[in-house]
């Protein structure tokens, strides 16, 4: 079995500064070194995918890094498998693995190696990088897909939409997020539960001509950006709203600049029209 390209180089570690006190107590994960690399970790990416995080004594946030994997790893049940690569103790390796910076992460997958990031990031947006590398793992014959475990209020939310009771839908939206706050997939669920609250009995044709003819009532447009971002008119409800911001000051101003920020948690963040848009009114602004 081979090395990993560059497998003979040292990494430059010379940005991290001076070396300071190691971390209190175990740390989790499996130790990664050359001996054990291509000996251990490479075969065991054919039955489930292991991700190497890259830390430094001297980077605090690359070992709270390592302790958030670790945690997670033992909430995802054995799924995937934890290494740790000091790079101090291995600089030989961390060049291996194209370690620019810490803390650094990559899966191996089937003895590929697939770069997964380069700084901190919060717990739940790890989460949706390890369902990703789970899904992929698994469309190679590498463990199995993520089983995805919904939230009980989640759950509440998503029975109450199917009956049509848009208000606790909302309610349990708002009591996922009071618990936990950057959860990605409550605030999407929140903001598209109160555009179907507000655009519930409406009619598409009957506000745009009502808009249209009442170009200055700040409550309409906001009513037919909803009624078109709801029916797919992305572009066409970004736009009125943008012109709405241009042309106002004040309370109306900041109305219609936060209701385009509710809009925009609708649009998938790729989206380049959400990209667009979000230039255009820092421009109006500042």
């Amino acid at each position: 079995m081979a090395n990993p390209p560059n497998f003979a180089q040292a990494v430059d570690l010379s940005s991290l500064g001076k070396p300071k006190a190691p971390p209190a107590g175990p740390m989790p994960g499996l130790e990664v070194t050359a001996a054990n690399l291509t000996a251990e970790f490479l075969p065991l990416s054919q039955s489930k995918p292991v991700i190497v995080i890259a830390w430094s004594v001297r980077s605090p946030e690359s070992i709270e890094m390592v302790k958030t994997l670790g945690t997670l790893e033992t909430s995802y049940q054995g799924s995937w498998a934890l290494a740790r690569l000091d790079i101090d103790a291995e600089p030989k390796v961390a060049q291996a693995l194209q370690t620019k910076s810490v803390p650094y992460a990559i899966a191996l997958i089937g003895e590929q190696m697939v770069p997964l990031f380069e700084q901190s990031y919060p717990e739940a947006q790890i989460r949706l990088v390890l369902d990703k590398v789970l899904t992929l793992a698994g469309e190679q014959g590498v463990g199995s897909a993520p089983v995805e475990v919904s939230e009980p209020e989640e759950d509440e939310a998503m029975a109450a939409l199917e009956s049509g009771d848009f208000k606790t839908a909302e309610v349990a939206y708002k009591k996922l997020l009071a618990r936990k706050p950057a959860d990605s997939f409550a605030k999407l669920g929140l903001a598209q539960t109160q555009l179907l609250i507000r655009t519930d009995g409406l009619d598409l044709e009957i506000i745009i001509k009502k808009a249209t003819d009442s170009p200055n009532d700040i409550a309409l447009q906001l009513q037919a950006a909803d009624m078109e971002i709801a029916n797919g008119a992305v572009e066409a409800a970004f736009s009125r709203l943008l012109h709405v911001v241009k042309a106002t000051s004040g309370d109306e101003r900041t109305k219609a600049r936060e209701h385009l920020l509710t809009l925009f948690l609708l649009v998938d963040s790729s989206d380049p029209r959400l990209a667009a848009a979000r230039s255009t009114l820092a421009n109006a602004l500042f």
